[in-house]
Parts: C-alpha cells; structure tokens; sequence
C-alpha cells in the first residue's frame, strides 16, 4: 500500500524544488483524464508520488511532473493489462460440450431420413454399404465374404451413396463436410 501523502512529505525531508502537494494535484487531473475508473486514480498517483520520492533521493530530479507522468501512465497501462488478463480469465469458463438444442433435432431429423433411406436399399447393398461405411471392412474382405467381385461391391458402394445422398436432399452431405 502507497504512503500517504502527509507521509511522503515527513520521508522525503527537505522541500523538494516541486511541492508534493501541487504535484499530486496534477497527477490526479492526469490520471482521471485516461481512466474511467474512479477507485484506481488513488492508487495510481500515490504510487507515483511514492516511486518519485524514491528516485528524488537517488538522483536529482529534472522534471518532476515528467517522471510523474510516465510513471502514472507505466502504472494504468499496468492495472489495464491485470484487468483485462482477470476478465479474459472469468470470460474462458469452460463451455458445455453438450450441443445445441437446434443442432441435436437437426441431427435427429438426418438420422431418421438415413434411416429411412437405408431400410428402403436393396438388403445386398445396404449390408455392403454398412459393412464398408459403418464397420470399416475393406471391399476385398467384403466381397470374399459375400461372394462378389471387388467391382460389385464398389458399384453397391457408389450407388448406396447415391441413394443416401439423394434422400438428404443432394446437398446435405455438402453442408456437413463444410462444418
């Protein structure tokens, strides 16, 4: 906590060439112009009254109210950068990863037209394209299974995707891929 400024005048002794009343003053006309925060024009020119005595007895002082003023701007450009660091803390609570309620029917309403469009499939190219999109078999080990060609069970692949893609309304599977 800053001295006060009865304070400072005792610590400092000799009358510096400035009055630390007038100084003070100026320092509060000067931080209220680039602060809106009325609690932290206190604390800023206390502090800066503080620091200035401190280098009034290491050194001589040319301006006074120079220092003065790039001390009290070091010290907002400070309590700015602790705010906002606070607030970007408060700000990153930790969002539900739930989805949307908007999101969770549109999902629903594309499961049920999958769904529907996967009952309506021939039983053989349904099975492959499940097995292949769903399971993650190879369209090797499929057609070995099943009895096929290779060829046959890319073509009841590529035409179970048509059939998909044509019960989404042709562009779903578009608007999936962009998000």
């Amino acid at each position: 906590m800053p001295a006060p400024l009865h304070h400072i005048e005792d610590i400092a002794g000799a009358a510096p060439e400035a009055d630390w009343r007038t100084v003070a003053v100026t320092l509060s006309r000067y931080v209220r112009a680039r602060t809106n925060r009325v609690d932290l024009v206190e604390d800023v020119v206390q502090e800066t009254l503080s620091r200035l005595v401190q280098q009034s007895r290491v050194q001589k002082l040319v301006s006074v109210y120079a220092l003065g003023f790039r001390i009290a701007a070091n010290l907002l450009v400070d309590h700015h950068r602790r705010d906002r660091r606070y607030v970007a803390e408060r700000e990153e609570e930790p969002a539900s990863q739930a989805p949307l309620p908007d999101r969770v029917l549109a999902g629903r309403q594309e499961l049920a037209v999958l769904q529907q469009a996967l009952a309506t499939m021939p039983p053989l190219r349904r099975d492959v394209l499940v097995r292949r999109r769903l399971q993650g078999q190879s369209c090797a080990a499929i057609a070995r299974e099943l009895g096929l060609s290779p060829k046959a069970v890319e073509k009841h692949i590529t035409r179970g995707l048509a059939d998909l893609h044509k019960a989404m309304g042709g562009d779903a599977f578009a608007r999936g891929a962009e998000q």
